[in-house]
């Protein structure tokens, strides 16, 4: 693990542009002249795909992947998709030219008051202890706790567990999030925007990448306490998590959010305007 730098995060970022474009690019065009396709759909962060796009002159379709939008200006500023979507409410993410749609409004079970516990699939193996930290913290409460390691650790490295903490290598979020009354995370774009979904404050222990924008964007909306991943002790751990499940004001401002993104558009939205691209005329 290393101490966050968001200077450092934008600058190994750039890099997506630079090599792993040009190594992304040549698969594509081999792809796209096997398929021979009408449109091209990517991620935002996918400068490769785009760039074959644009010399092949295919229209394309880019979607926002990170909640903060943190990818450096002049990256944006070079490309021009013909679309561009975006899975975030406004709130967490200023759309700009994309349009919104939702990809999950499910609410809240009756009753719910486990925890879930995930660092992400990336950011889990360079977590140093932290797993360690944060289910001594959670061991302390009186709670039910869901807790992924990503599928290349194994659980049993964690040590034996109260039965009322679950560790599995991967559970998706739909199995497990109705079930949780709050989720202590990495802070990844995938895993709060998943908790907001369902009305769910955070404790967030950012690492790196966009997680230390999408840390202070929640804080800001009321909805996450951030603690700092290098030193936060078990005890930070269970003071945070007790204050998230504790204070309705943090339940309020996520519900709030959840009920933002119940009124974005549904994903068959985002599937017309992707129709209009194949047929722009049509």
């Amino acid at each position: 693990m290393r101490e966050v730098d968001r200077e450092r995060e934008q600058r190994e970022f750039r890099g997506f542009a630079g090599r792993l474009a040009r190594e992304r690019a040549n698969e594509v065009r081999v792809l796209c002249a096997e398929w021979r396709p009408d449109v091209l759909v990517c991620d935002e962060t996918d400068f490769g795909a785009m760039r074959v796009a644009e010399r092949l002159g295919l229209r394309y379709a880019s979607v926002f992947t990170t909640a903060p939008g943190f990818i450096p200006r002049e990256l944006r500023a070079a490309l021009r998709a013909h679309l561009v979507l975006s899975p975030f409410p406004p709130s967490l993410r200023n759309p700009g030219p994309a349009e919104c749609f939702r990809t999950d409004a499910a609410a809240r079970g009756d009753g719910a008051q486990a925890v879930y516990f995930t660092l992400g699939t990336v950011f889990n193996l360079e977590s140093g202890d932290l797993f360690m930290r944060v289910l001594a913290g959670l061991r302390e409460l009186d709670v039910d706790v869901v807790a992924t390691v990503g599928r290349q650790i194994d659980p049993d490295e964690l040590g034996p567990q109260p039965a009322r903490i679950r560790v599995e290598r991967y559970l998706p979020h739909s199995d497990v999030l109705p079930r949780c009354a709050a989720v202590v995370s990495h802070g990844g774009s995938g895993t709060v925007l998943g908790a907001l979904a369902h009305g769910l404050p955070s404790v967030l222990l950012p690492m790196g990448a966009d997680q230390p924008w999408n840390a202070a964007r929640c804080e800001e909306l009321g909805v996450a306490v951030v603690l700092d991943a290098m030193r936060a002790t078990p005890a930070d751990v269970r003071e945070a998590v007790s204050t998230v499940l504790g204070d309705p004001s943090c339940r309020v401002a996520a519900e709030r959010v959840r009920d933002e993104i119940r009124t974005l558009p549904s994903p068959e939205h985002a599937v017309r305007l992707l129709e209009r691209l194949v047929e722009p005329d049509g």
